[in-house]
């Protein structure tokens, strides 16, 4: 299958057009009529991943390789040396970040992986009714994110509604319209703007709330015909 084709699919899926201008969705590496033998989905790319897999692999990723100004190619030096070794092996990537949020990861963790119902989604946000307790909210988010605790700020009794951006959605606390707020990254001054809006906010952690990127992928590449391959890169946090 020709990459143009894959791509053309994904762009039908999840435009490529409505990713936000700071970033770098798309082809990152490869050609459009390169010949693709399988498709490997992963939230970000590593070396491992590049060695493992033979010629004409296309790897579909949620962060963008190159993001942000690019002057050199220092080979010794990330992302140079993964660039390298995509050109060498003859593969291709692409990146499927903003885009994809909007369209897909967001509503996928919040019905699929929370069980929650979309009331009202925005660009980045996903908002519905819980009805649950704080306690009952927070051990639930543990159970379906597979972590030992959570950073939570101004833990509340009852919780009526419920609101989720993965990645890093902290800056948007001004639109969100909930009881509690949870989303990936939270920095000291977001978390005591939320405090100071009497708003519960909890922390999962960017990875662990975008590491269903290539589980949410896989299910609409079921209708091409191509092998698809879900992996999942490292998380660079460890937990002692």
């Amino acid at each position: 299958m020709e990459l143009k084709e894959i791509y053309d699919f994904l762009d039908t899926i999840s435009p490529f057009d409505t990713q936000e201008k700071w970033d770098n969705s798309g082809l990152i590496v490869g050609s459009f009529n390169s010949k693709v033998s399988k498709i490997v989905l992963s939230i970000d790319l590593d070396e491992e991943m590049i060695d493992k897999y033979e010629q004409d692999t296309l790897f579909v990723v949620h962060h963008p390789l190159i993001f942000g100004k690019l002057t050199n190619l220092d080979f010794s030096k990330y992302p140079a040396n993964l660039i390298q070794k995509l050109i060498l092996k003859n593969q291709n990537l692409i990146a499927m970040h903003t885009n994809f949020d909007k369209s897909h990861l967001n509503s996928y963790v919040f019905k699929e992986i929370l069980g929650f119902q979309i009331d009202l989604q925005d660009e980045f946000i996903c908002t519905g009714y819980a009805n649950i307790s704080g306690d009952d909210l927070i051990e639930k988010i543990k159970n379906s994110f597979g972590l030992p605790y959570l950073k939570v700020v101004n833990k509340k009794e009852s919780i009526k509604k419920v609101a989720l951006t993965t990645g890093a959605g902290a800056s948007l606390i001004d639109l969100v319209d909930a009881d509690c707020f949870l989303t990936g990254d939270i920095k000291y001054h977001d978390a005591i703007k939320a405090m100071n809006q009497n708003m519960m906010l909890i922390e999962v952690g960017h990875y662990e709330s975008e590491k269903f990127f290539a589980q949410a992928l896989a299910n609409v590449l079921k209708s091409l015909n191509i092998s698809v391959i879900i992996t999942k890169s490292k998380n660079p946090f460890g937990i002692f």
